[in-house]
């Protein structure tokens, strides 16, 4: 059953850019009381303008304090939280072998830990509302690729936690859903084919949905759908649906011969590409808060984790 958004306090992270923002802008559209995280300031002040004076709050979620100031500060503006969209997420670069470890890890903080630690600090108050947690996952949650590793790991541990975490709150009337987008046009999915050529190339040769690249709108429609009717699962496009169901093919020996034989040539290419790029993450990914007294940019501190 869809359920009206007017009133319900609709609190995202990753807010600042990308499918958070973009969610963000539908959910208020629907009458929602936006609350807006992220780590872009200037970024965020802008688009609660745009929506009439939203709530915002700086936050890592990868810092507990952090989280419970942000979600304490919704709480104290609105009374409540109805649903959480745990959006904030990066991708970093380079292998396993020759890629900045700090930059990996950084990628399973944020996207796994990051999720655990948000879930932990809104989840009081969503059961006090009976409220939903859409955690964003990826259709690389069952869907490997080379040169992905923290990405795809991250994105396959929080799926289960969502999983899971359905399983420990339904009794308390909390609904929780997954939502598994393939490549969404984002600063996230632009700046990775600028920086790698051979990612470009990888997607090219991928069949769809894999390939294929869908609108950040299409995407945050999904989502604010999924918050109005309370999904389980959330496919986007639809069409990885097929993906999920055939996982298992994707995870055979079969498949990752197919996959093993192109990324002969395609990882050491990648690699020599990313030791070029001397940087661990995209341009426009923000993977910390600000340093005091420093004045934050597109790309603020991602520089941080280069080689």
């Amino acid at each position: 059953m869809q359920q009206s958004l007017t009133g319900q306090v609709v609190l995202i992270t990753g807010a600042a850019r990308g499918i958070g923002e973009h969610t963000a802008r539908l959910a208020a559209a629907r009458g929602a009381k936006v609350v807006l995280v992220g780590l872009e300031p200037d970024r965020l002040a802008a688009l609660a303008a745009e929506l009439g004076g939203a709530a915002w709050f700086l936050c890592d979620v990868t810092d507990q304090a952090s989280l419970t100031a942000a979600v304490d500060g919704a709480v104290a503006a609105h009374g409540r939280i109805d649903a959480v969209v745990a959006n904030a997420g990066v991708a970093s670069r380079g292998t396993v072998a020759t890629g900045d470890v700090e930059a990996l890890v950084r990628t399973v903080e944020v996207n796994l830990i990051g999720v655990l630690r948000t879930a932990a600090a809104v989840m009081p108050h969503l059961i006090a509302s009976r409220g939903y947690l859409l955690i964003v996952a990826s259709a690389a949650s069952f869907a490997a690729l080379p040169g992905m590793v923290p990405y795809c790991a991250s994105k396959a541990g929080v799926e289960h936690l969502g999983n899971a975490l359905r399983l420990e709150v339904a009794h308390h009337g909390v609904r929780v859903g997954t939502a598994h987008p393939s490549w969404i046009d984002t600063d996230l999915v632009r700046d990775a084919q600028d920086d790698m050529p051979t990612f470009r190339e990888t997607l090219r040769k991928l069949p769809p949905p894999l390939g294929s690249t869908t609108s950040v709108q299409r995407c945050a429609e999904a989502f604010v759908d999924a918050v109005q009717r309370r999904r389980r699962k959330v496919f986007v496009p639809r069409s990885v649906a097929v993906v999920y169901w055939l996982r298992t093919f994707f995870g055979s020996r079969l498949a990752e011969r197919v996959v093993e034989r192109q990324a002969r040539t395609s990882v050491p290419a990648m690699e020599e590409q990313v030791r070029t790029l001397r940087r661990g993450f995209g341009a426009h990914t923000a993977v910390g808060l600000p340093v005091p007294g420093e004045a934050p940019s597109p790309g603020f501190i991602a520089d941080r984790y280069h080689r």
